[in-house]
């Protein structure tokens, strides 16, 4: 049996989500501070929820980075930390559940399980969507988020992007789960539907043809509902020649021809003076 569209929608976007929350929770990509004083015009930082990384193009990246700014210590970083890892959990539950319910191994999914994981899986789009979104709005607060005064500029870097698209995917994905709480029109349908059609049978040509004394005659099945019979004689037909020479014929028609002036002087000469051989 198929499984309904809302499952698999909702079976697709959760694992996405899960996959891109982890990402975003375990990079140091939320925040990018550019522009030190005395420093290299390629050297940037990189701020995560765990650790900081500083790069040069001409140098690899360097993580583990010393805090004086008090940076993991702000709010927000400790909200993002408690919120992100809640929403990893839940996920994770909300995901056995769903697998649970849906039950793409059996006839019938569990319906009632899997409205339950939309559920939890739509409060853990929640609970990363509120760090995200509260991180993004004092990214550049450097009295929330502490920061080197200008000209040093921050902007949003990729792990919070990644917070975002993880957020909306478990949000998609647990509403379309919830939707298995609705009643279903009847029964599930099968993936393959059959549709019988009684197409009238088209009146086939016979293939054979009956043959009696030069004439066509119908077949034996059909002699019942056959006319009358014919009257008159068939017309005789000559037999099939099994071979042709187009010199031999030549040579027949000249016999033929020499045969008929012969006959044609006889019959002159036994009219005129001259005795015929019968006479003789």
């Amino acid at each position: 049996m198929r499984t309904p569209v809302a499952m698999t929608v909702g079976m697709v976007f959760a694992p996405c989500g899960l996959l891109l929350n982890l990402t975003s929770t375990l990079t140091p990509g939320w925040r990018l501070v550019k522009g030190f004083l005395n420093q290299p015009v390629d050297v940037v930082l990189y701020q995560g929820l765990w650790d900081m990384c500083r790069e040069q193009s001409s140098r690899e990246r360097e993580c583990g980075q010393p805090d004086d700014l008090g940076y993991f210590v702000a709010e927000p970083v400790r909200v993002a930390r408690g919120l992100m890892v809640t929403s990893l959990a839940i996920t994770a539950l909300g995901l056995l559940l769903a697998s649970l319910g849906v039950r793409c191994w059996q006839e019938e999914p569990r319906s009632a399980l899997a409205g339950l994981s939309g559920l939890v899986l739509f409060a853990a789009g929640l609970f990363s969507l509120i760090p995200v979104s509260w991180y993004n709005h004092v990214l550049g607060d450097r009295a929330v988020l502490p920061a080197p005064s200008s000209p040093v500029t921050v902007q949003v870097s990729y792990s919070l992007v990644l917070g975002y698209l993880g957020s909306c995917l478990l949000l998609l994905g647990g509403f379309s789960l919830a939707l298995s709480f609705a009643p279903s029109g009847g029964q599930r349908r099968s993936s393959i539907s059959t549709v019988h059609v009684d197409w009238p049978e088209p009146a086939l040509t016979p293939a054979i043809k009956y043959y009696s004394g030069g004439q066509h005659r119908p077949r034996p099945a059909d002699l019942g509902a056959a006319g009358p019979a014919k009257v008159g004689f068939p017309m005789p037909r000559p037999p099939p020649k099994a071979h042709s020479d187009p010199e031999e014929d030549t040579l027949d028609g000249e016999k033929a021809a020499d045969s008929h002036s012969a006959s044609s002087r006889s019959t002159r000469l036994c009219h005129g003076s001259l005795p015929c051989d019968s006479d003789l």
